[in-house]
């Protein structure tokens, strides 16, 4: 059986031309906090992830289905109604940190956030730091 490719495959895209188009303004600010605190806690550059994903770093994973695939293990995107990042939950003080957060709404493993200013920025970067450790206990680095 032949599986289908991920539609979200890192690119060559220039994550500085993607940022230069993103609206508002707002927006884009907070996009250049968040690319420098996920670079500086990942240690890894910001690539273009699809159109609109600016991921840092990559692993693969392994459904029970027999599905296979590569994504960043953690990343983002400015989007105009909000900043959606991708971080993992399940990891022990997920919940306990995600209630100190402030203002924010979540989806199916993406949390959407309208301004950083609403945001507990040390409690943002203690869901990262611990987001990227579970991912890497999850999916080690090959």
């Amino acid at each position: 059986m032949t599986m289908a490719e991920n539609k979200t495959q890192a690119t060559d895209a220039s994550v500085e031309t993607f940022l230069a188009r993103v609206e508002p303004e707002q927006r884009r600010s907070d996009a250049r906090i968040v690319i420098d605190l996920m670079t500086r806690i990942s240690g890894e550059p910001a690539t273009m992830w699809g159109p609109s994903i600016i991921g840092f770093g990559r692993y693969r994973y392994r459904y029970d289905s027999g599905r296979e695939g590569e994504m960043a293990r953690i990343g983002f995107s400015p989007r105009k109604a909000s900043l959606v990042l991708y971080i993992a939950g399940g990891f022990p003080r997920h919940d306990a940190l995600m209630a100190q957060l402030g203002n924010f709404t979540t989806g199916k493993s993406c949390l959407y956030v309208k301004k950083l200013s609403e945001v507990d920025m040390g409690v943002l970067e203690a869901l990262i730091v611990e987001s990227l450790d579970y991912m890497r206990m999850t999916y080690p680095p090959a």
